[in-house]
């Protein structure tokens, strides 16, 4: 093998591997949502996680990305340990398709059906249609589909530069006799292994394999271990992403780890046994791409048959090897090993800022019960939600910002882009709810009384700001633009009302009916209403332009306001709704 060779295979190799990240994160892109909301539909049910696991490692292209998914989802405690089991071995089944598209390096024949088939005749066609999708197209699904063409063509051109690289080696005696060796089953077990230990991936590991199956050296008996090893090889990722995880999550990786290592273990075992007891002229015979394609399946099929009933088994025996201890763990659901698939890490970013802002708004809520009966207990624990909220905002946004670098799609582009604008303003919530219950302390402490017109103008404010927040969370938790569109009306009546409410106040003084020191408590109570009115119009505005892919508050605001029919029409109905005369004839 001389060295131009040797440059070959190694640029074959990484034209492969390059052709398989570019296709599986086109992927990935196209499925978007449809994967991010089959992930969210887990299921304690084995065929359901079997096929889960094997349906999103098949559109991936990576059982290894899978399972690190997995070990971020048991991490986060939004799946358990038992529901892992499943999709895992599914997960081992999916990867083989991988190597069925392979296996059409090694077609041959001069039928003009035989030669379409080929890669040499299909694959300039892909990488043609591809590059004029990627040049041409303006739609970002026509991009992520010209990325899956593309990503398979260099592919299968570095499967064949793999394959051209190691032709000669069939010539090369020494060649010959170093594939004798892996006739040892265990030499054959190892190497895969290794290999793809080394190389983190089965696919490209099996695509090596199918390429140096094309020179004839490689026995079907001595592929069968290799293809096994191979298994066991693609564990290494999952181990190493699980360091530094919870108890659980490192339990997942055993559990792929122990999975992968019975099933070759049972299965090299009766291999090894009918070669002993049975005269098989196949498996002396060389094996083709085809040959170890049909292998890799059949091998996964038969260990997942073989362990599925003993799922829960599998668990235990993990628990066992990474046994509990006395601390608690603590979960996140921003775990970083998920951004191997970024619409399912902005999906748990999703949830946080979900969580976010109840803990927001419950706090606002809280504080505002604080005028009603004043309570310190429940002052501090405003204190402590304002705590949690400003932890939340430092770990999305950091999270957020992380996952910003990863490819995807231009809608969960857009969806990252509407949280990292909005968790500042769902902060800034839980600052007023801070600063509103230290009002209700003060009046409070200085025993302060206001006039009974002032506090029935207050309750009123008061409800339109809590029926603002409703409306804003419940626009967040449904992404829904029609209650997001209700926020701005009912912002600009809640301005109003603080206008009116400070107006009124005033004369009030004039007459002697309020003193000078409520004035002030007034003031920074209806400030901090106004505030927290102006934060929800904020975000329900960033679901809306966000949503026609824009961020312009401003203009915004302009447009609503333009068309008078429809704001005005919900603008006159809470205007009418949280009335300031209503609340004096009460």
């Amino acid at each position: 093998m001389q060295l131009s060779d040797v440059l070959m295979l190694l640029g074959g190799l990484s034209l492969f591997l390059y052709g398989m990240s570019v296709m599986g994160g086109a992927l990935e892109k196209c499925a978007g949502d449809r994967l991010k909301s089959i992930l969210t539909r887990l299921t304690s049910s084995r065929l359901n996680g079997f096929l889960l696991g094997m349906v999103v490692t098949a559109v991936i292209q990576s059982s290894s990305a899978t399972t690190v998914m997995v070990v971020g989802f048991v991490n986060s405690g939004i799946m358990t340990l038992a529901q892992s089991v499943y999709i895992i071995m599914g997960a081992n089944v999916g990867t083989s398709v991988t190597s069925w598209l392979l296996s059409l390096a090694g077609i041959s024949g001069s039928a003009w059906y035989v030669t379409m088939f080929k890669p040499s005749t299909f694959t300039p066609v892909l990488a043609f249609i591809g590059i004029a999708l990627l040049l041409f197209s303006r739609k970002q699904r026509r991009k992520d589909a010209a990325g899956i063409l593309l990503g398979f063509a260099v592919l299968m051109f570095g499967m064949e530069m793999m394959s051209d690289s190691v032709a000669p080696l069939a010539q090369v005696p020494q060649f010959t006799q170093m594939m004798t060796m892996f006739s040892n089953p265990v030499m054959g077990l190892l190497a895969g292994a290794v290999l793809t230990a080394v190389i983190q991936s089965s696919s490209a590991s099996v695509g090596i394999l199918q390429a140096l199956s094309l020179t004839g050296s490689i026995s079907c008996a001595a592929a069968v271990p290799i293809i096994m090893g191979q298994n066991i090889g693609t564990c290494a990722t999952a181990l190493i992403s699980s360091v530094g995880a919870t108890k659980d999550a490192r339990r997942a990786s055993m559990v792929h780890l122990i999975f992968n290592i019975v099933g070759a273990g049972v299965w090299l075992t009766l291999f090894c046994l009918a070669r002993a007891l049975f005269d098989i002229p196949a498996l002396e015979g060389s094996i083709t791409p085809l040959g170890i394609a049909v292998v890799h399946t059949a091998f996964n099929l038969l260990s997942t048959a073989t362990l599925m009933p003993f799922g829960d088994k599998l668990a235990e025996i993990a628990r066992r090897l990474v046994p509990d201890s006395k601390s608690k763990e603590a979960v996140s659901m921003l775990d970083e090993r998920l951004f191997v698939t970024p619409s399912v890490a902005l999906e748990r970013a999703h949830e946080t800022v979900l969580e976010m802002a109840r803990e927001s708004c419950d706090a606002v809520n809280t504080a505002l019960g604080l005028f009603g009966q004043y309570d310190s207990a429940v002052e501090e624990a405003v204190e402590r939600a304002e705590n949690a909220v400003d932890v939340y905002e430092d770990k999305v946004g950091s999270y957020l910002v992380k996952l910003a670098s990863h490819s995807m799609s231009e809608a969960n582009s857009r969806e990252l882009n509407k949280y990292l604008h909005m968790i500042g303003d769902l902060e800034r919530l839980s600052d007023h709810a801070v600063n509103l219950a230290e009002s209700a302390r003060e009046i409070h402490d200085k025993e302060l009384v206001f006039p009974p017109e002032t506090r029935r103008e207050l309750a009123t404010i008061e409800s339109a700001v809590k029926e603002i927040l409703s409306l804003a969370l419940r626009a967040l938790e449904e992404d829904d633009l029609e209650v997001a569109s209700q926020v701005e009306p009912l912002e600009q009546v809640i301005d109003l009302l603080n206008k009116t409410v400070r107006s009124r106040h005033i004369g009030r003084l004039t007459h002697a009916e309020a003193t000078i020191e409520m004035g002030f408590v007034l003031s920074d109570i209806l400030s901090n209403l106004e505030r927290v009115s102006d934060h929800c119009s904020n975000i329900a505005v960033c679901i809306i332009e966000i949503a026609h892919n824009s961020f312009d508050v401003h203009e915004y605001i302009s447009e609503v306001k333009a068309n008078q029919e429809e704001f005005g029409r919900r603008f006159e109905a809470f205007r009418e709704r949280f009335s300031l005369e209503g609340a004096q004839e009460e």
